[in-house]
């Protein structure tokens, strides 16, 4: 697939591409600690290609901003972004090793993870501007924090000059601008993202952290709770708590950036916040039923047919 220039309405997504080193371990190790490993795998990953893989699986039209090694993992993570119909049009090899994640997961799914950027660490506001085109024709643009925050400043700013809603989802939760706040159209932190960023150790009340989110300029959170579901809050009012749906989690690796996919796809499709915010849950608890990152995502038909058993109509 190849994205004229003359089109418009897709979903760019500029980010991370990482191979993801996966390790299933009896519990999580503590600082200074070896545990004995059961089981290893490797799979596609890094936030950006997670969330672009989940799109497109999900019926989107997605087009990739993002850098990948002069590798063999390079070549592998871009023939895979390929095979799912993501377009690579804006997708650049760049000299040394391919970016790669860490992740360590408990039997009960829960994991943890650490970021190697590799090749993610050139993706430069220059390289934003050299696909300027792309960024601005787009329905929607997902960005998250593994690459440059001075990457981030600048997307955030262009998006907001020229009224292209943009979609940050702040992973690795580190400091911004001020500035970036203001340009958001939606922020989605899980519950220790949006604690960082609102000084907390943790969150008690998610609507109370919500409405204190809003404060910082973004026109919309969606504060996702993992397996208590999500809460969605807007500037005009909404406030909106959505279950999860109730499944059996093996790994919850990339169920958020699944969310994020899934709720883009909806937003850009017309539907209702709440209509977004409930197909993106349906698609994310899909994502913790299986291993991995990009091989759990669902597909559209998949999403559709866990709706309809839960006794939703069909979007």
């Amino acid at each position: 697939m190849s994205l004229g220039q003359e089109e418009t309405g897709w979903i760019a997504v500029v980010g991370s591409i990482n191979m993801d080193l996966v390790a299933s371990v009896e519990r999580i190790p503590a600082a200074g600690e070896t545990v004995r490993g059961w089981g290893f795998q490797t799979h596609p990953g890094g936030k950006g290609a997670n969330q672009a893989v989940a799109a497109a699986r999900l019926g989107g039209r997605v087009r990739m901003l993002g850098k990948v090694g002069r590798d063999a993992a390079g070549e592998l993570l871009l023939a895979r972004l390929q095979d799912t119909g993501v377009d690579l049009a804006c997708v650049a090899r760049e000299d040394g090793p391919t970016g790669v994640a860490l992740i360590s997961v408990q039997p009960e799914g829960e994991n943890s993870i650490v970021v190697v950027p590799g090749a993610n660490a050139a993706l430069t506001p220059e390289f934003v501007d050299a696909h300027r085109e792309t960024v601005l024709g787009a329905a929607m643009v997902l960005v998250q924090l593994e690459v440059p925050i001075a990457t981030v400043e600048h997307l955030a700013v262009l998006c907001g000059q020229h009224g292209v809603p943009l979609v940050l989802d702040p992973a690795p939760a580190q400091r911004l601008p001020e500035e970036v706040f203001r340009h958001l159209l939606w922020f989605t932190p899980n519950e220790t993202e949006a604690a960082f960023y609102l000084g907390e150790q943790t969150i008690t009340d998610a609507e109370q952290a919500a409405r204190r989110l809003l404060s910082l300029g973004m026109k919309g959170v969606a504060l996702k709770l993992g397996a208590r579901g999500v809460v969605l809050a807007t500037q005009d009012g909404t406030m909106e708590r959505l279950p999860a749906f109730e499944v059996e989690a093996v790994d919850t690796t990339a169920a958020g950036d699944t969310w994020n996919g899934g709720f883009a796809v909806g937003l850009t499709s017309g539907w209702s916040v709440k209509e977004a915010g409930r197909f993106a849950a349906a698609a994310a608890a899909i994502s913790v039923t299986r291993r991995g990152a990009q091989p759990s995502m669902p597909t559209r038909e998949e999403v559709e047919r866990l709706l309809q058993r839960q006794g939703h109509l069909p979007l």
